[in-house]
């Protein structure tokens, strides 16, 4: 009787251990590369959803007034003494830099304005630039970038619903 307690098997063979930790490995690599993609996915909305914020000022402004604001850089619509914040069109601390770490890029005259975002620069056009004019945005999520051979709509100046004050 104690030969055949001796020759049980207590626990569980390399080849066993080998098998589940490569199961484990492949799983693992499948989870981080699902959950790294919806990350940039993310960022890639958090970057639309910034210069949809400062557009909305930015056409607000435009409504109120009759002409865009004369800003020459992204820092000037943002900053603290931008009239978008001072009159209260976009949030105070909106930030100056897209969520990999790239500056925005924005300027606007009387007529027209643009804002960009490079978007994560490895990626290509998935992930890729945002530019947001007075005509919408190109490339923002949910849409196809233009190529070179696209003509872009004549641009125009929102329709304006309000009474300048």
């Amino acid at each position: 009787m104690e030969t055949t307690q001796k020759n049980k098997q207590r626990g569980f063979s390399l080849m066993e251990l080998m098998l589940a930790l490569t199961i484990i490995g492949i799983i693992s690599v499948i989870g981080l590369r699902t959950f790294t993609g919806k990350s940039d996915q993310a960022r890639h909305l958090q970057a639309y959803d910034t210069l949809k914020q400062v557009q909305e000022g930015i056409t607000e402004f435009y409504m109120k007034t009759g002409n865009y604001p004369e800003l020459s850089s992204w820092e000037a619509m943002v900053g603290a003494n931008s009239p978008l914040v001072t009159r209260h069109m976009i949030k105070v601390n909106i930030p100056i830099n897209d969520p990999w770490g790239n500056p925005f890029e924005g300027k606007s005259t009387k007529n027209t304005f643009e804002l960009k975002c490079a978007g994560r620069p490895d990626q290509g056009e998935e992930l890729g630039p945002i530019t947001w004019t007075p005509n919408g945005p190109i490339g923002g999520p949910g849409q196809q970038p233009r190529d070179s051979t696209t003509t872009a709509p004549a641009e125009t100046a929102p329709v304006q619903t309000a009474s300048p004050q």
